[in-house]
């Protein structure tokens, strides 16, 4: 069932869409592109750095890409190819972190002195995973479902609304959402607004100002793959994979 599942989605990204192509190797690659900035974006936000006297996560440099693509899948593919790539995406970091966490429990050789380094760099309290898990579905399910209907709305025109209205939601739910579940109760309210304000605003000035990378990337898939599709009879629960 699982193997079929990973099929399907790869080799067969169009079934059930008349008339789209069966194989697009373009598909596998902003696939490939938004799973590595997704797990890339998990292990380097340990380290804080500051910009301009401000404190973010050294993710902040990867993290937006991760919805750029997000845009471009649900843009030129539609939300049903965008859920699914989604929750393989979940599915990859959730693989990622448990083999950390396996690597991290099992006994270090006893001339390796680097046990300590390894928890603190890799390592992740469980309060952190769910905050960061809940973060992810919400933000670019929200990103996805925003683009999609926005599309409709505005018939395929303003791209560039579509892209930056799914990302002020999107990233702000995803800001709100690990800020608030993952240090709620350890620092004072209105630091937690602060970060998370901070966050939502630099990421989504990022993404914004990475608007004319997304219309060529979209303009060329649009082109190349024959395809842009209008979720106009998608079922939008991202539980649902049949529609």
């Amino acid at each position: 069932m699982f193997d079929q599942c990973v099929i399907d989605l790869f080799m067969n990204p169009f079934k059930g869409v008349p008339g789209e192509e069966r194989y697009s190797g373009c598909f596998v690659i902003i696939v490939s592109v938004f799973v590595t900035c997704l797990i890339t974006a998990n292990v380097t936000a340990v380290k804080l750095i500051q910009v301009f006297g401000f404190i973010l996560p050294a993710a902040i440099f990867i993290f937006p890409l991760s919805y750029i693509t997000g845009d471009v899948l649900a843009e030129v593919y539609g939300y049903r190819q965008t859920r699914k790539v989604i929750w393989l995406g979940f599915c990859c970091n959730f693989i990622v972190v448990a083999f950390i966490w396996i690597g991290q429990i099992m006994p270090p050789a006893v001339f390796w002195d680097g046990q300590a380094a390894y928890e603190r760099i890799l390592g992740y309290t469980r309060r952190l995973l769910g905050a960061s898990f809940m973060a992810y579905l919400v933000g670019e399910f929200a990103n996805a479902y925003v683009l999609a209907k926005m599309k409709i709305a505005t018939q395929g025109r303003w791209l560039w609304l579509r892209t930056i209205g799914s990302t002020v939601v999107g990233q702000g739910l995803d800001s709100a959402i690990f800020i608030v579940f993952a240090f709620a109760g350890t620092i004072p309210l209105r630091g937690l607004a602060a970060a998370a304000v901070t966050q939502w605003l630099a990421k989504t000035i990022y993404e914004a100002a990475l608007t004319p990378v997304t219309y060529m990337v979209v303009k060329f898939l649009k082109r190349k793959e024959g395809v842009d599709v209008y979720d106009h009879e998608t079922q939008f629960n991202p539980f649902s994979f049949s529609k």
